[in-house]
């Protein structure tokens, strides 16, 4: 009986056995990559989440006069008991510790299976240039493993390895799509195992599917420049509606708060209440401009997102910078009281 290559204590394999040994060892290696050790992005939504329900506690308690924090000292009226503002900035962290790590890792996430399924077509095309020239699958995809795809390109080799050792091409295919876990592999693998079952001539298949499959892409290419229209608008439209509050901030207000008072001088107070504004309120108006914007800034970010690449990951990003820009504008640069 032929046999090739040794095991680690010196004994040879038949080739079968070799072939049933590559085939175990490659699914013990997909299924470590494919539970990677370390947090994961939905550990790290749980750990935002916790986080957000301490800092609602924090709040409420702040809120209700039982913890006496203030961000900045000395901005609550004398004698207040409750802290609306301290409430008001221990919901903004949580919120941001709940909607930032997370977009961010998952968007990194899928901007590599992005990357990843951008070489994919042209791994395709390669493997079916080679099987024009007679080459059976697994011999092509040996023969295009030696091009360079990108993010894609360590995978193809490892898969290469994987069919050098024995493993059937169906089986080495599989444990190349567990590997890289994306909707456009797993459907183009599910196509090329089929047409090789069938027979025939794979590289048309293949030709195809590469084809498709850059028709896809470059209709969500155009798709998501078709939508930084809109993502522009929404940003533009947030920016309007700090400016907005801004000017009346410094010019609106303290105008009629000035005509209040001068009619209360001259003894027209019944007068004076429709026209001007007391200066005790103004506290309560910025207060209710604050959680306006906070909910503009999450619901258009995460509209924005959605809106531009389809994925919520994306809107907490752009929820995420939109509430710190207008958390920092609404207590920093706009003033609590005039």
């Amino acid at each position: 009986m032929p046999a090739e290559y040794g095991s680690p204590s010196g004994t040879v394999l038949p080739a079968s056995r070799r072939a049933a040994r590559a085939t175990a060892l490659a699914r013990r290696n997909a299924t470590a990559l494919k539970n990677p050790p370390g947090f994961q992005d939905i550990y790290v939504l749980y750990a935002g989440a916790a986080v957000f329900a301490v800092c609602l506690v924090l709040a409420f308690l702040a809120a209700t006069g039982h913890f006496a924090f203030e961000f900045r000292p000395g901005e609550d009226p004398a004698g207040s008991v409750d802290h609306i503002n301290a409430a008001i900035d221990f919901g903004v962290i949580g919120t941001l510790v709940l909607l930032l790590p997370y977009g961010i890792l998952a968007t990194r996430r899928a901007s590599r299976i992005a990357a990843i399924e951008a070489r994919l077509p042209d791994f395709l095309r390669d493997v079916a240039e080679a099987g024009r020239f007679g080459m059976t699958l697994p011999e092509a995809i040996i023969v295009a493993s030696k091009g360079r795809y990108g993010p894609l390109t360590e995978e193809i080799q490892h898969m290469a390895s994987q069919l050098e050792w024995g493993v059937p091409v169906a089986q080495a295919l599989r444990l190349f799509e567990d590997r890289i876990q994306t909707p456009l592999t797993s459907r183009v693998v599910s196509i090329i195992v089929k047409a090789n079952e069938a027979g025939g001539n794979v590289a048309d298949v293949l030709n195809m599917v590469a084809h498709d499959t850059r028709e896809v892409q470059l209709s969500e290419e155009q798709r998501k420049i078709t939508m930084v229209t809109y993502l522009t608008v929404i940003y533009i439209s947030f920016g309007v509606f700090l400016a907005t509050i801004l000017i009346m901030a410094f010019t609106f207000l303290p105008q009629m708060v000035i005509a209040a008072q001068g009619l209360s001088n001259a003894g027209v107070g019944g007068t004076g209440g429709a026209v001007g504004v007391s200066a005790q309120y103004i506290p309560a108006v910025f207060l209710a401009f604050l959680a306006a914007v906070i909910a503009h800034a999450v619901g258009d970010g995460m509209m924005a997102g959605v809106i531009h690449s389809g994925k919520l990951q994306e809107g907490m990003i752009h929820g995420g910078l939109m509430l710190i820009v207008g958390w920092v504008f609404m207590r920093f640069l706009v003033p609590i009281s005039v």
